[in-house]
């Protein structure tokens, strides 16, 4: 069963304390884009996390950071400000897949699209399995 989240970035408070976890998790990513700094946006990914999005499958966390390592830039982030509105979250097992859409918005321009993030709770916190994004 997929269970719609309030349309927000802002943390709100879950009855479900996995929803709360990858909530948080998510906003210190995006916050991490917005400030330009790497390594803090990839520490959601686990190490052997894949990407697939436009140019294809990426495999592990330091070729995916190889592929995002471009646009960060001291302060910020050249393709704009990251900010997610959440759509539902499926439970499957000990892992979730979370449904959202990410917005990036710059000077002239907006980007968007959906991602589904499939989550696993490791010892280190929640992480990012696998990350399909267009």
């Amino acid at each position: 069963m997929l269970i719609p989240l309030a349309a927000q970035a802002s943390p709100a408070p879950a009855s479900d304390p996995a929803e709360a976890g990858i909530r948080a998790v998510m906003l210190a990513s995006a916050a991490a884009w917005n400030d330009g700094d790497l390594d803090r946006f990839m520490a959601i990914y686990a190490p052997d996390a894949v990407f697939v999005g436009s140019k294809g499958l990426i495999q592990g966390k330091p070729a995916i950071a190889d592929s995002y390592r471009k646009s960060f830039t001291d302060g910020g982030n050249s393709r704009g400000r990251l900010h997610f509105d959440f759509l539902g979250l499926k439970r499957i097992g000990e892992r979730r897949i979370l449904f959202a859409r990410w917005t990036l918005s710059g000077d002239a321009k907006t980007e968007s699209g959906m991602t589904t993030l499939v989550f696993e709770r490791r010892g280190d916190g929640w992480k990012i399995l696998t990350d399909h994004s267009s």
